[in-house]
């Protein structure tokens, strides 16, 4: 049997043969459509890796809240969750970075961890020392994510149980 080959039907116009795309455009199309995507992911990507810096830069220094200031705001979040029936809440969660050792010693239990900590982070302990730990409030200090295997976000809970 002889083989047969498959042609064009002779009757298609030159007219739709012009409006329908090669394959190298289309592949031209998809190349260039990835690169667009993967463009538009690099600039997400040094979008938030600014904002992540700039976060961590301004957690870093002092807040400026007065004890006033930070109790206000604790009230708030200590009401609502006694209203919720509970008996501890996390307050606070900040990037490792905060810590001299990126959260090893936290995360460790070590003793002396407390002095690990920096800006934001380490006022908050402060405050917690100087005004709650005196009223029977407990603090923990955890690490609450593991990207990569590593130490990543630390959570503050305070607790009155």
């Amino acid at each position: 049997m002889a083989k047969r080959s498959v042609q064009p039907a002779a009757s298609a116009s030159a007219d739709s043969e012009a409006h329908l795309p090669s394959a190298k455009d289309l592949l031209q199309r998809i190349a260039q459509e990835r690169v667009e995507k993967a463009s538009e992911a690099a600039r997400r990507e040094e979008a938030a890796a600014a904002e992540k810096k700039a976060l961590i830069e301004r957690l870093s220094k002092p807040s400026g809240l007065s004890d006033e200031d930070i109790s206000r705001r604790a009230n708030v979040i200590i009401q609502r969750a006694v209203n919720g029936g509970q008996t501890s809440v996390q307050v606070y969660r900040f990037p490792n970075q905060l810590c001299t050792d990126r959260g090893r010693a936290i995360n460790q239990s070590e003793a002396g961890w407390e002095g690990t900590l920096t800006g934001t982070a380490k006022e908050l302990f402060e405050f917690w020392q100087r005004r709650m730990r005196p009223l029977g409030y407990k603090i923990r200090f955890e690490v609450v994510e593991f990207p990569g295997g590593m130490p990543g976000d630390i959570g503050v809970t305070l607790s009155w149980e």
